[in-house]
Formats: C-alpha cells, sequence, structure tokens
C-alpha cells in the first residue's frame, strides 16, 4: 500500500513543482520536493497516450531506485501483467493502471536489466478482453536513473 501512495504521488505531482536534472534521450531526470526520479513515455502505444515508466528514489521513505509503471489503456485486473526487458519476463501487480513489482528482489533485478536493455514492453489485457502494449526505449534510462538517484542522495 505504501507504494501505491508514492505512484499516486509521482502521478499527481503539479509540474510547477518538478526541478529538471537532466534529459537523457528518450528519459528524463527530475527532482520534487522529497524525491528524484527518472520518466518515460512509452515510444509505442497505438496513440494511446498517459503512460509512463519511472524510477524513482525517495530518501526519507527509504526506497532507492524503485519501479513504477502506468498503462497507456486501464488493464482487466483479473489477468497478469508481464514486462519484457530482453529475454527477462517480470510480473507486476498492482490497480487497473498503476503497477510495480510484487517485490524488493523483482523491483532490483527489473531495474537492472532496464540498465543493460534496449527496450521494454509490458503486455496486457484491457477489460474488453483485447490485449495491448506499451514499449518503451531504454536508451538514456541508465543515465537517467543514475542522475536521479544522485539527486536524491547529494541533496535530500
Amino acid at each position: 500500500m505504501r507504494r501505491l501512495a508514492l505512484i499516486l504521488l509521482l502521478a499527481a505531482a503539479p509540474a510547477s513543482a518538478r526541478e529538471t536534472i537532466g534529459i537523457y534521450k528518450g528519459w528524463g531526470a527530475f527532482r520534487d520536493p522529497g524525491r528524484c526520479y527518472a520518466i518515460a513515455r512509452p515510444v509505442l502505444a497505438n496513440g494511446r497516450t498517459g503512460g509512463f515508466a519511472s524510477v524513482g528514489t525517495w530518501p526519507a521513505k527509504r526506497l532507492r531506485a524503485s519501479f513504477a509503471l502506468r498503462l497507456s489503456l486501464p488493464r482487466d485486473r483479473e489477468t497478469p501483467v508481464t514486462l519484457s526487458i530482453g529475454e527477462r519476463r517480470f510480473p507486476l501487480v498492482g490497480t487497473d493502471r498503476l503497477l510495480w513489482a510484487p517485490d524488493a528482489a523483482t523491483d532490483h533485478a527489473l531495474v537492472m536489466a532496464m540498465r543493460s536493455g534496449r527496450s521494454m514492453s509490458v503486455s496486457a489485457v484491457d477489460p474488453g478482453r483485447r490485449p495491448f502494449a506499451d514499449t518503451y526505449a531504454l536508451a538514456g534510462a541508465a543515465a537517467a536513473i543514475d542522475a536521479a538517484t544522485l539527486s536524491c542522495v547529494m541533496r535530500p
């Protein structure tokens, strides 16, 4: 539940509260009061908007490099969601649109795979039982994650 609250905060932060740390290819690194994060929009979502993938650090919550994703469409909560990075597959859990890793070990492995991967794709099924996927380019992700993490470590 704590992760859900943090993800909702990420999605709801006003743009005026953000400090840009840097832009790294398709990924941006930002700082808000109390947190820093790397974030990107999908490069392929079949015209849908509103999706994003992020890796955030919240020093006061002792969370570092924690993955969160917002789907470009609501999903059927009865079906599993899978994130693919290269040959690796990771289960995700969450609400109809907001997702995260089911545990700390998966979270860590997923972020490490992002650092060396070329792309990642999240596959889900919408409430009408139609499959869909959001695809992200990972070029710049490692640099954005590092910049965001260092920004929070240097200025908590």
